[in-house]
């Protein structure tokens, strides 16, 4: 992929985070933006009313005034035959229906022009008829269901919606007073009025505007983060469609919450920490903290509290990172988990104290979303395997795992390359010892130090180091075809790790640990043998890539440092480290390490380690002196 295609798709990746986060926003109504229920304290400032505003009453109130105002009319009947004695007859279902809603008269059309009303109680039944005048009586009215549709309609539309009005300036609630019924209904109101006083389409507009201004500078400021920080991930598509990916999810999450819920106590029971766990594990622990902040800071914007939310989750999301800075079992998740819970819980209770002044208005229910959200960071675990498929990712407990040297592929790689094998395990320990010294990741060094050479399990007989002092295959070669089957080893390195299905990560060690270097003693010779003639150094050349990254630019320094150390004639600090310096000194001057963002102090601390451990490995050994042979006779 070109560099500028790979830029377009990384811009185009954050515009759709933005243009998501401003799509989902649930508060664009400029709506009155307080949580606060019945018996509860008020946690916010002094509230006054901007301008006159009716009391609204609550739909019970209303229904119930509605059904009043709907018992309160006459019910109208239509008269279909006149009966002796001027008697008027309704089925029994009829009767009891008009008494069960309460009604007292009715009225009835006798003709077109005409109509009279009678008390309920002058109504008959076909059975009370013939008991009061001893004949069958049918029905002989029906109600009038057009008139009596618009009298209800009257009836309901009379009712008041609003019971009161508050005019401007007029003092509603303090912080820490209890919001009482009546208190409620007032704020209510006012939310209702806000909402429908600015609804206007020209302010919406411009309250859009103002909240998609925010979201892109809190997106800019994280991209700033990265530019300026972690340039290696600034210019990484997947990284950044990991980030935007993982911001993504959480917030429309917590805004599906807020638009669907008045409750926010709800976003307790969302797992926030998750940023930081699999920012952390997967990068590092800085950047974890700010996709957390970045994101919090988002989602702030439409909660109703936004300074608890804010406080609760800046506190969990600091003690999510500090207690998994280096995630190597899965215990730690647990222990992660319960020390978030912990922060939680601690920070609701101390808000909540200092809120209202008591315990009772502790709610039990926020514990238990506590509990839920310890549980979720425990099941991280599955979600860091997903991430890790989709993202081609690799965390440090993948890494332990690939690292056991006890495993089936490095049981076989021990028994069939033992000497290569050793090497691997000195490179290994080298790298790690530089990557600490400069603070790179010194487990993933490590791992991929140990898989770099497993090529060589495919011929492990052409490599010096497993022959012995035996027959040498590729002294019966010639140099170009010998270059070649050394060469093979990182592509067969390759084609293993494909097999066993190691990340990429780990395969990149395995492409970059010789770059594009020459196989130097193949080169030379065959430069040598034809003295004068212009040799193909492309014959020669491993295909690379050059190492991009610290790790696995300290992985090239060691191995060619290892292996070179073997050949040594005498191991003293000089000769170790002038063969150190002469080593790094040729692959800086072949631009190995051209694309990665190693500084001069960096390779000055990785020469000084190489140079100790060596000094340490080949450390002259004091002789044990033996017994004298007529000494021994004596003894005897």
């Amino acid at each position: 992929m070109s560099r500028t295609l790979k830029t377009i798709l990384i811009i185009t990746t954050y515009v759709a985070l933005a243009v998501l986060t401003v799509y989902l926003f649930p508060r664009y109504n400029n709506a009155f933006n307080y949580h606060f229920e019945v018996g509860k304290p008020w946690g916010y400032d002094l509230v006054t009313a901007e301008f006159d505003f009716p009391i609204y009453k609550t739909d019970a109130a209303i229904q119930r005034e509605q059904q009043e105002a709907i018992r309160d009319i006459t019910p109208c009947y239509i008269r279909t035959r006149e009966l002796p004695n001027g008697v008027f007859v309704s089925t029994l279902e009829e009767r009891e229906k008009l008494q069960n809603e309460g009604y007292k008269r009715i009225a009835i059309r006798t003709d077109r022009h005409s109509a009279t009303t009678l008390p309920l109680s002058d109504l008959l039944t076909p059975k009370m008829a013939y008991e009061r005048y001893g004949e069958q009586y049918e029905p002989n009215i029906v109600a009038d269901s057009v008139a009596n549709a618009n009298l209800r309609q009257v009836a309901i539309e009379s009712v008041s919606q609003t019971f009161g009005l508050v005019q401007s300036g007029e003092r509603i609630i303090d912080r820490g007073e209890i919001v009482t019924a009546e208190t409620y209904q007032i704020l209510t109101s006012l939310a209702r009025a806000y909402s429908e006083k600015n609804i206007t389409r020209q302010q919406t507009v411009y309250v859009q505007i103002g909240y998609l201004g925010l979201i892109v500078l809190l997106i800019v400021f994280f991209v700033l983060y990265l530019a300026i920080i972690k340039r290696d991930l600034f210019v990484q598509l997947h990284s950044t469609l990991f980030f935007c990916l993982l911001i993504a999810i959480f917030i429309t999450a917590s805004f599906l919450i807020l638009r669907f819920t008045s409750d926010d106590t709800l976003l307790y029971i969302v797992p926030f920490a998750w940023l930081g766990i699999l920012t952390t594990v997967f990068y590092d622990p800085r950047t974890g903290l700010a996709v957390h902040a970045i994101t919090i800071l988002i989602v702030s914007l439409a909660t109703p509290s936004p300074f608890a939310f804010l406080f609760t989750q800046i506190i969990a999301g600091i003690v999510v990172i500090y207690s998994l800075r280096k995630m190597t079992q899965r215990a730690h998740l647990a222990h992660t988990a319960i020390l978030t819970g912990v922060a939680y819980a601690f920070v609701y209770t101390a808000l909540t104290f200092t809120t209202t002044g008591t315990y009772t208005h502790l709610q039990p229910r926020i514990y238990m979303f506590i509990v839920a959200n310890a549980v979720l960071i425990i099941c991280a675990y599955g979600v860091i395997y997903v991430f890790e498929r989709m993202f081609g990712l690799v965390s440090d407990v993948t890494l332990v795992e690939l690292s056991n040297v006890n495993s089936d592929l490095m049981h076989r790689f021990a028994e069939e390359a033992p000497g290569t094998f050793q090497h691997t395990l000195q490179v290994s320990n080298l790298a790690t010892e530089a990557a600490k010294k400069i603070d790179a990741n010194a487990l993933l060094v490590r791992t991929g130090a140990l898989y770099h050479d497993i090529g060589k399990l495919m011929a492990p007989q052409n490599f010096t180091e497993n022959q012995q002092g035996g027959d040498n295959p590729l002294s019966r070669m010639s140099n170009t075809d010998a270059a070649r089957t050394v060469i093979e080893h990182v592509s067969n390195g390759l084609a293993l790790a494909s097999k066993h299905h190691l990340p990429q990560i780990i395969r990149s060690f395995i492409a970059s640990h010789h770059g594009t270097s020459l196989t130097r003693y193949f080169y030379n010779s065959e430069v040598n043998a034809h003295p004068g003639e212009k040799i193909d150094e492309s014959l020669f050349r491993y295909p690379g890539p050059k190492p991009t990254t610290k790790e696995t630019a300290i992985l090239m320094m060691a191995d060619a440092v290892e292996a070179r150390s073997r050949s040594l004639k005498e191991y003293t600090e000089q000769s170790i480290a002038e063969m150190v310096n002469q080593m790094i000194d040729a692959q800086i001057q072949d631009g190995q390490f051209a694309e990665t963002p190693l500084s001069f102090s960096d390779v000055e601390a990785i020469r000084e380690v190489f140079t100790t451990k060596l000094v340490a490995i080949h450390h002259q050994r004091i002789a044990y002196p033996t017994l004298n042979k007529t000494k021994e006779e004596g003894q005897k």
